[in-house]
């Protein structure tokens, strides 16, 4: 089963969709932003759509939004095909980036605003408000207009407003992305805490990986326009498809060789049996995966470069006959024992590595 395959059957039947997209591909002139895209998404799912700029992950969002219409395929809402239908047809909301929250209104009045276009009674109107502003803790800020307010409060306000029409499905577009390191920490927790309790499906897009993994219950990863892999934060991280992937998620050091005829991979002071077809390709490893001892004991040698300090642990940059540079994190109560210019051995087995083939010329 090839990566395109294996993405395509990441969603098993016995998990119904909420949101199916469909081949769905999207062409600006001789430019396709989106290449045949079949994700199936389901209910109460947090979902992220990740991948680096340009891949089309925005415009994918856009689409299921109704800004943008596809040059071909389906997006489908609980089985009905919604491709053809305007953005205010659709029961879906967007939140933005910029919050685009109105300015002279308090929190409570921009909460109510879609509620009222919709001509709904007063009294469901202040109940429905009164409800929200408790679940996002914004009951003391009600008054305040979104000057008053912090970034993060803007955050909460935004959200609140995009959920106060309780829509089946709920967009955001890098939601976190004008908030500070710390705070876009926070409200990661709070965004997934509040996706909980409401009980609505998110489609997230992000470029940040970290974030990704922290929030989603499935992400999809997309490069120029086409799927690569759809799962979990563990299976995406743990057993990546292809080498463009493993390197997008988290850390992951790649060692060139060759696989020999007995299906051992040997590089300059490696060799790890993989038990797989022979050929050329690189070795991946995680840097927790690696042990590091001191000395020439067993294993691969190597230089100390660096100790990066990263609280609770810290990475040591190795440089390698097989690989330049090697990142081997540690815990901090160990860390004192190396500094720079240590020889060390670095220790990895082989059930905790990949192998990448070069690719067919």
């Amino acid at each position: 089963m090839n990566a395109r395959e294996r993405a395509a059957a990441a969603a098993p039947p016995t998990h119904p969709a909420v949101l199916r997209i469909e081949t769905v591909s999207k062409a600006f002139g001789a430019v396709t932003a989106v290449d045949r895209v079949s994700l199936d998404i389901r209910p109460n799912e947090f979902f992220a759509l990740l991948g680096p700029s340009g891949c089309g992950k925005t415009t994918l969002l856009r689409m299921l939004a109704g800004f943008e219409t596809p040059t071909g395929g389906r997006i489908l809402l609980d089985g009905q095909d919604i491709s053809p239908l305007p953005p205010e047809r659709r029961p879906l909301n967007l939140m933005f980036q910029s919050y685009a929250l109105f300015p002279h209104m308090s929190v409570r009045a921009n909460l109510a605003y879609g509620l009222e276009m919709e001509r709904r009674p007063r009294a469901e109107i202040t109940r429905r408000v009164d409800e929200l502003l408790a679940t996002t803790g914004l009951s003391a800020l009600a008054d305040r207009r979104p000057d008053q307010l912090s970034g993060g409060q803007k955050q909460r306000v935004a959200l609140a407003r995009a959920l106060i029409k309780r829509p089946k499905v709920l967009l955001l577009d890098e939601p976190l992305g004008a908030l500070d390191k710390k705070l876009r920490e926070q409200m990661q927790l709070e965004l997934k805490r509040l996706q909980h309790e409401v009980g609505i499906t998110f489609v997230m897009v992000t470029h940040d990986q970290e974030e990704a993994l922290v929030m989603a219950d499935r992400m999809a990863i997309l490069r120029d326009g086409r799927l690569l892999q759809c799962g979990t934060p563990q299976e995406v991280y743990e057993t990546p498809v292809d080498r463009f992937v493993a390197d997008f998620i988290g850390v992951m050091n790649f060692i060139e060789g060759a696989v020999d005829p007995g299906g051992v991979f040997r590089a300059p002071g490696l060799d790890v049996p993989l038990a797989r077809p022979a050929g050329t390709g690189a070795l991946a490893v995680r840097p927790e995966a690696v042990e590091v001892l001191a000395g020439p004991a067993a294993g691969m040698p190597g230089t100390v470069l660096d100790v990066a300090y990263h609280g609770l642990d810290r990475v040591l940059h190795v440089r390698t006959e097989a690989a330049p540079l090697l990142r081997v994190r540690v815990a901090a109560r160990h860390a004192a024992e190396w500094r720079a210019g240590d020889a060390v051995s670095l220790r990895i087995e082989p059930a905790h590595c990949l192998f990448f083939p070069d690719p067919a010329p």
